[in-house]
């Protein structure tokens, strides 16, 4: 009786101390809260660009064309690009026509909240994230400080929609089950104050704002952006964090990107996960997140066409590929200026709902096994590891070739399974250096019928031989072997 009272003392003491405990404004203490498990996970979230820009959505299609970025390459300021929206946009709408008129056409007026959440649930999607703020400054919820600092209204609510949109989407996704979190710009291209001073912007601005987003929203992610024009302590980000940690109303379940700095990408993976933007990605062993547009663009862009778009067979891919590495998938949407979600985007949404209501077993709290692929033989080409514009491509790298080795499978694993990944039909499944456990059972998932096994030497050989068309629910098979 006294052992067990003193346990529980114990455990008592013990768990008051997590909730006790107090992280101080630098990195060596906000790494030593850690990453809320949920969130890697959860492994697949949807990404949406969504403000002013949605208006003129144009940009030169291409690596980097960003629709979202129309300002910016407006005024010339972005090498490449600025030629060409200078004239699309004088053609289009007038030497003299500013951007900030762009806001009297957006207007959200077929914005359904309920069905765009839906379509999230469908889509197999855990968490959502909504560009509350991107780098033109214009807010989707009703901010004070938007419209003090722009000197005139620059929100959602107070301007055109006259609306609370990111406040609606956000009882919508919650009430289909789904975490929501937000997009965070630190800097605005154009704000009069940070233009005159940044650390005023920073203290009157950006700070203000953040907070005010956390504790009306209440949101589980944030992702931070716009952090390379100056470091960490200019951006006042540790002390921000540690409100954030010890304060906010979020401070146990929230996740934080790296974004945060000059000097913050790819490091903090104590406090903060790793983010790679159409990149390479990186290994198991840190906390990532892979973010991409169904197109090359992140906001919509009038310019792409069909063939612009990836193939929802490349993009239940993709997210394979992640997720056998550790990560997540962060696939982005851009919705137009009215609110409606491009039908293309959706569908391709629910064709990777599709497969997951299938396969979601071999994705969802998955950790990397023991290989995260296997290669055919030959010389494997290079793949390094990079979290910006690394022109990767799975799709590429799954396809036989006579000049180089190429992906044969993927894998995951979970307490009591091994998950093994078929890119392509194998009637034969050799998996090399490999013996289960005595008694472990061969199946495919969707589908009914046994699968018969052998070791063979250090290999395991799963024979799909005796399947037909009919007995497989799709082209990316997922083997499961129960241990």
């Amino acid at each position: 009786m006294i052992k067990r009272s003193l346990g529980m003392l114990w455990l008592l003491l013990s768990t008051s101390f997590v909730f006790a405990q107090h992280y101080e404004a630098n990195w060596a203490s906000l790494n030593k809260r850690g990453i809320p498990a949920w969130f890697n996970n959860a492994k697949f979230g949807i990404f949406i660009h969504w403000g002013v820009y949605a208006v003129p959505s144009y940009a030169v299609v291409g690596p980097g064309g960003y629709s979202e970025w129309y300002w910016y390459n407006l005024q010339g300021t972005k090498e490449g690009s600025h030629q060409q929206v200078q004239a699309f946009h004088d053609k289009n709408y007038g030497k003299d026509f500013s951007y900030e008129r762009f806001e009297n056409q957006f207007t959200a007026a077929l914005f359904n909240p309920e069905q765009w959440a839906q379509l999230f649930r469908r889509s197999g999607a855990k968490y959502v994230v909504l560009t509350s703020k991107h780098h033109e400054g214009y807010c989707l919820w009703d901010n004070q400080q938007a419209n003090t600092s722009w000197g005139h209204s620059w929100n959602a609510v107070t301007g055109t929609p006259k609306r609370d949109l990111l406040g609606d989407l956000t009882t919508a996704v919650r009430k289909e089950g789904l975490k929501m979190g937000y997009y965070y710009s630190l800097y605005e291209w154009f704000n009069p104050l940070w233009l005159k001073n940044r650390q005023q912007y920073v203290k009157e601005v950006m700070t203000p704002q953040f907070k005010d987003l956390i504790t009306r929203y209440k949101p589980s992610v944030i992702f931070a952006d716009g952090e390379w024009e100056m470091s960490d302590t200019a951006w006042q980000s540790p002390s921000l964090l540690a409100w954030l940690f010890n304060e906010s109303p979020v401070k146990g379940e929230v996740v934080v990107d790296d974004r945060w700095g000059s000097n913050t990408r790819g490091k903090n993976n104590g406090a903060t996960y790793l983010t790679s933007e159409y990149g390479s990605g990186m290994q198991p062993g840190v906390i990532w997140e892979e973010s991409q547009g169904i197109g090359q663009s992140y906001g919509y862009n009038r310019m792409e066409n069909a063939d612009d778009y990836k193939k929802s067979s490349d993009l239940i891919l993709m997210l394979v590929d992640i997720v056998a590495r550790g990560g997540n998938l962060l696939l982005d949407i851009g919705p137009t200026a009215d609110g409606r979600i491009p039908v293309i985007m959706q569908q391709k949404l629910l064709d990777m709902g599709k497969w997951l209501d299938i396969n979601g077993e071999a994705i969802y709290d998955t950790k990397p096994w023991k290989a995260d692929r296997q290669w055919s033989n030959g010389k494997r080409p290079e793949v390094k590891e990079a979290n910006y514009m690394a022109n990767y491509s799975v799709a590429q790298l799954i396809r036989p070739s006579q000049e180089r080795a190429h992906i044969e499978l993927f894998f995951t694993a979970k307490a009591g399974a091994v998950y093994c990944f078929l890119p392509g039909w194998q009637p034969q499944v050799v998996i090399r250096n490999y013996t289960p456990p005595r008694g472990a059972t061969f199946s495919i998932l969707g589908c009914d019928k046994p699968i018969q096994w052998r070791q063979q030497g250090n290999d395991c050989v799963a024979d799909l031989s005796a399947l037909h068309p009919g007995d497989v629910p799709n082209d990316m098979l997922v083997l499961k072997i129960k241990t």
